[in-house]
């Protein structure tokens, strides 16, 4: 396993320098007193077995002495994070959500969370306790539908004001609510003897502020640090089918100050943690650290000296991967990413894992400085054609009117992080971004990559002049720009590591080896642009486009053999098909796939068919690119037939119909081969058209409406037909098209 000294003298000093005393302070072994917290979590959890899941609830870091988790979702394979957690601070007490919708009537009425919430006002009033005969008095901010849940249990609520709260017990708030002035008031109450119930998603408030960052900038993580806890950017998973299942007490390695001393022990082999220990310590350390800000003072430098104390760090590879088993690589690893993004430009230092991948242009490579002109009305990434090496100071300027207007830098265009998978086969987070808030910006990457200019949505700067220097020239070709004779003798030449093909319609990341004898790029690009173009046209959005999808291959991705999204990421054995022309015409069912999520609408996308209604466009592009009709395709119709007969057998359970993407594409193959493609192209089209109150508001009413648009449009009853593949539809929406004649492909279903 190859090994390399990493962690310099200066990243250690970065974080031990924080706070002069911080080295000498010691991980404390308990988060609180034993018997306090069994007494507490009791307390809290009495009568609790299962809380709700509001929407996709976050994370919740819990670090601090006297913090401790309460319940857990899950956040891996054999991992945990927490959904509730509550602390001590002062002569007052906190309980924190992992989402703001725990504070709303709809999960209060769910499963136990009422009366978790109960509990929690009960126990966070202890500094508080009302006088004999009175009622605990619940203070409300920006909550008040929830007057009649407090008052049903015997709480007096009512509406809150900040700066009047010598009354109130208790204060319930969402987190999103408290300003940056109202963080010191909040934190005077509780420290006074207050209660404090609130509630937060972090990547929420992250998707509802970009440009601002959720561990520094974020009023509700700066209340809630201090008392030992902060909202990530992550989210957790459910336990239950309602939301998640509560234990007597979460795993004592859910708590991150108690997974770095037991980690610390374990190292040193005074302690001895078993398997699964080793992975939740290794997951909970490395989620605080990630989410912890960097002047925190209680948590980071110890992880720090820890990650000195493993002075051989693993690079990663396919072949010697690095395990969550594997604590000190794993927790070096965290250490240092973490410390690259608080480290000066001038002090970022090359990370030996940059060799591996992304790679690294040749030795003495010379910089080059270039100008170029964005539009800012096509949003997203801008590709430059520039390559920042891993270490080195690249200097960016933009006008002054156009400095802190939301443009980002970009450098790397591996975006997927791998914090929270079993093993990493490359370093977890290559990539980075910073804010263009002046008119000169200085940035160095410890991976290094691709650079690129970020827009944002509805940008009104127009046309902005980006000046770059000190970076690395990379293969680059624009289908109706480059000529060839410059792609054939220069550009596809340049030294570094990765390259970019783009037309209008997408631009595809590949290493630069698999581009150095690519003679006709054009012909290959017209090819992908024809791919998007035809998902575009079935999908009626060619009018709509408004920037290029991008493709990008990658060492490692963060789920599945491919997945959708901006960028679509895949795996190394793609960029030989990326490349080449005659591979893409034969077909490549994952890149039509993926590209198909891009052009999904839920309206039309039932439960079970998330992985399905995307293939209606795969499908799609084989007949029209390929020349393979759906009929004869993938899931041809002996195919189909096979599917049903094996449905049958499950007695058309719809459960198994959902479970099985390719069983349930057998009916979308049917509709096609009757009614062929201008009969989904104009389902599309309604559902695109329809004003937002006749739209689907839930699964049921997706069934119903998809049967009876689709039914109108082609002039045929299709209920017999759903119903003969166990599709659930309403009474009514059949009586909607029982006028119609009924159809049903011919021979089916079939005699049994």
């Amino acid at each position: 396993m190859r090994t390399i000294l990493f962690l310099t003298a200066t990243v250690l000093f970065s974080l031990t320098s924080l706070q002069a005393d911080a080295a000498a302070t010691s991980v404390p072994s308990v988060p609180a007193k034993t018997s306090t917290l069994k007494a507490d979590l009791a307390e809290l959890l009495d009568g609790v077995r299962e809380i709700a899941a509001p929407g996709a609830p976050g994370t919740l870091c819990v670090f601090g002495d006297a913090a401790f988790p309460v319940v857990a979702g899950s956040t891996g394979r054999e991992s945990s994070g927490a959904v509730v957690g509550a602390a001590r601070f002062g002569n007052g007490r906190v309980v924190a959500f992992s989402h703001d919708g725990y504070l709303g009537v709809n999960a209060l009425g769910e499963a136990d969370t009422g009366a978790l919430m109960a509990n929690a006002v009960r126990w966070a009033a202890a500094g508080r306790a009302p006088a004999a005969g009175t009622k605990l008095h619940v203070g409300l901010y920006r909550k008040n539908g929830l007057v009649e849940f407090f008052d049903k249990r015997g709480f007096k609520a009512a509406d809150a004001d900040l700066h009047r709260l010598n009354s109130v017990h208790v204060l319930v708030s969402s987190a999103h609510s408290f300003s940056d002035n109202d963080v010191e008031t909040v934190t005077k109450f509780v420290a006074g003897g207050g209660g404090l119930i609130t509630g937060s998603c972090g990547w929420g408030w992250a998707q509802l502020n970009p440009g601002k960052d959720l561990k520094t900038d974020y009023p509700g993580n700066r209340l809630l640090m201090p008392m030992g806890m902060v909202w990530g950017d992550g989210t957790t998973a459910r336990t239950s089918s309602r939301g998640f299942t509560v234990g007597d007490r979460p795993p004592t390695t859910l708590h991150a100050g108690l997974a770095l001393h037991y980690t610390l022990e374990h190292m040193a082999g005074r302690f001895r943690l078993n398997a699964h220990d080793v992975e939740q310590a290794s997951a909970t350390i490395t989620a605080a650290a990630r989410a912890l800000p960097p002047n925190d003072t209680t948590f980071l430098p110890k992880l720090a000296r820890l990650a000195s104390n493993d002075k051989a760090v693993t690079v990663p590879t396919p072949k010697t991967p690095i395990l969550k088993s594997d604590l000190g690589p794993r927790l070096a690893a965290t250490f240092q990413a973490m410390a690259a993004k608080i480290l000066p430009p001038e002090q970022v230092k090359a990370h030996p894992a940059a060799k591996v991948f992304p790679g690294e242009a040749p030795p003495n490579t010379p910089r080059v400085a270039c100008s170029l002109t964005l539009d800012t009305t096509v949003p997203a990434w801008h590709s430059t054609g520039l390559y920042a090496p891993a270490g080195g100071v690249v200097t960016v300027e933009i006008p002054e009117s156009a400095a802190g207007k939301k443009l980002w830098l970009r450098i790397g265009s591996h975006s997927d992080n791998l914090w929270n998978l079993d093993k990493w086969e490359r370093f977890p987070e290559i990539s980075m971004r910073v804010h263009l808030a002046k008119p000169s910006t200085k940035v160095a990457s410890t991976f290094g990559g691709l650079i690129y200019v970020e827009v944002p949505d509805k940008c009104d700067l127009g046309g902005v002049t980006v000046k770059i220097n000190g970076a690395v020239a990379a293969p680059y070709f624009v289908l109706g720009k480059t000529k060839p004779m410059d792609w054939k003798d220069r550009l596809r030449k340049e030294p570094a590591p990765w390259a970019e093909l783009q037309c209008s319609k997408v631009i595809v990341t590949v290493p630069s080896s698999f581009v150095r004898t690519l003679d006709d790029p054009e012909a290959l690009m017209k090819v992908w642009e024809r791919i998007v173009e035809l998902e575009d046209e079935l999908a009626g959005t060619t009018t709509e486009r408004r920037r290029p999808e991008r493709v990008v291959c990658d060492q490692q991705i963060s789920a599945g053999y491919m997945h959708s999204g901006y960028p679509i990421m895949a795996w190394m054995d793609q960029p030989k098909n990326f490349t080449s022309k005659e591979a893409l015409l034969k077909g490549n069912w994952g890149i039509f796939h993926e590209l198909g999520h891009n052009h999904q609408s839920g309206h039309w996308t039932f439960d079970g068919t998330g992985e399905v209604t995307c293939n209606v466009f795969t499908m799609f592009v084989f007949d029209k690119l390929c020349g393979v009709s759906p009929a004869k395709g993938r899931v041809n119709l002996d195919e189909v037939a096979k599917n049903y007969a094996k449905h049958m057998a499950n007695s058309k359970s719809f459960d198994f119909w959902k479970k099985e993407p390719f069983l349930a594409l057998s009916m979308y193959v049917q509709l096609q081969d009757a009614f062929g493609w201008d009969a989904y192209k104009k389902v599309f089209a309604e559902y695109r058209a329809a004003p937002k109150g006749e739209l689907p508001k839930n699964d049921d009413e997706k069934r119903d409406q998809w049967m009876v648009r689709f039914s109108k449009v082609v002039g045929k009853n299709l209920g017999p037909f759903f119903q003969a593949w166990g599709v659930p539809v309403s009474q009514s929406a059949l009586a909607e098209i029982a006028a119609l004649p009924a159809w049903m492909p011919a021979g089916f279903p079939p005699r049994r």
